[in-house]
């Protein structure tokens, strides 16, 4: 079976890859992916308050010949609450490509432009194939409307595609009032990849202690309906590539997001559960599937249920709502 796709312009083996996540931040655990069958590896996030943390040190050390030490600093998290800092996270790119042949993704995670047009272009000579931007921004102000809130999405594109030249994906949340249109903006804003969607991690309460948790929840197959929905809706329309980063825990994910029209999917929530080596049953359930179905190819069979390609296109839109609201009434 051909598994290959191509993502960004990227010629990858297979559409199964390591999304962001802490296993990557060991080179042989980044080894084993390949060697299980992982098409990618997007490395875990470089969060921009490491750099304003890096940025910071230099100016406090600047500062302490005038034995000035400005408050500020105590409002951002400390470097030993990340696991590793801005060089580190460049040497291990280094390393990655050194040691694998498979796209190695590295990934900024912040909410404004500043700080990220140097590092971008930094990651981009460590030898990383593409860059993932990670805007993890809830709008929480009740002042702000959307439209700055879509300005703040699309000033970030525009600045990190006018610093690198490697392929450049946005992971967005699906929360956007007309999704579509800013998936459309984002593509003119110079972005070559939409990851659908952005699992923003909400609190919960502990009632005893009256505590918030931040406890981790991994993602459930159950969740992949709505970023199947508008990866099938979108595909074929956007000059950029599609991946689907949401509930993918078995090859039976990975087919459905195919069959919509993704060029890729992303999992790490599956290999927290089985381990790394889960990954080649992935790809193993994949390639049965394909002998079954007598697709040769990945491409064969890829957005065959999008809405541009099904014979009802509205089946993704509201007459399909109304139908499944009937359907259980029965």
């Amino acid at each position: 079976m051909d598994l290959r796709t191509t993502y960004m312009g990227l010629k990858l083996d297979s559409p199964i890859v390591v999304s962001a996540c802490p296993l990557s931040e060991e080179v042989s655990n980044i080894v084993a992916m390949e060697d299980h069958g992982a098409g990618a590896v997007v490395l875990f996030s470089l969060f921009e308050e490491q750099i304003r943390r890096e940025q910071e040190r230099l100016m406090a050390i600047e500062m302490t010949t005038t034995n000035v030490f400005a408050e500020g600093l105590d409002y951002f998290p400390t470097a030993d609450e990340y696991s590793v800092g801005v060089e580190e996270y460049l040497d291990l790119i280094r390393l990655a490509k050194e040691r694998v042949d498979i796209p190695i993704i590295a990934s900024l995670n912040g909410i404004t432009p500043e700080g990220w047009i140097d590092y971008a272009r930094q990651m981009e000579q460590a030898g990383a194939d593409a860059l993932e931007i990670n805007v993890f921004y809830i709008a929480a102000d009740l002042h702000q409307d959307g439209r700055s809130v879509e300005d703040r999405y699309l000033e970030i594109v525009e600045t990190v595609r006018s610093t690198v030249k490697i392929p450049v994906a946005v992971k967005l949340n699906p929360y956007f009032s007309a999704m579509g249109n800013m998936a459309r903006e984002l593509v003119l804003a110079g972005a070559n990849g939409l990851v659908l969607f952005n699992r923003f991690y909400q609190p919960d309460f502990d009632i005893r202690t009256l505590r918030v948790l931040n406890n981790l929840q991994y993602s459930d197959s159950n969740e992949i309906r709505l970023p199947l929905l508008w990866i099938s809706v979108l595909y074929g329309r956007l000059n950029a590539s599609l991946a689907a980063t949401t509930g993918v825990q078995s090859a039976r994910e990975v087919i459905k997001y195919l069959l919509g029209g993704a060029d890729v999917t992303m999992t790490a929530s599956a290999l927290y559960k089985h381990g790394i080596p889960y990954l080649k049953t992935m790809t193993e359930e994949l390639e049965r599937w394909m002998k079954e179905m007598q697709f040769r190819s990945v491409d064969a069979f890829k957005g065959v249920l999008s809405q541009r390609n099904v014979a009802d296109p509205s089946a993704f839109e509201r007459a399909n709502y109304i139908k499944i609201l009937e359907g259980a009434r029965r």
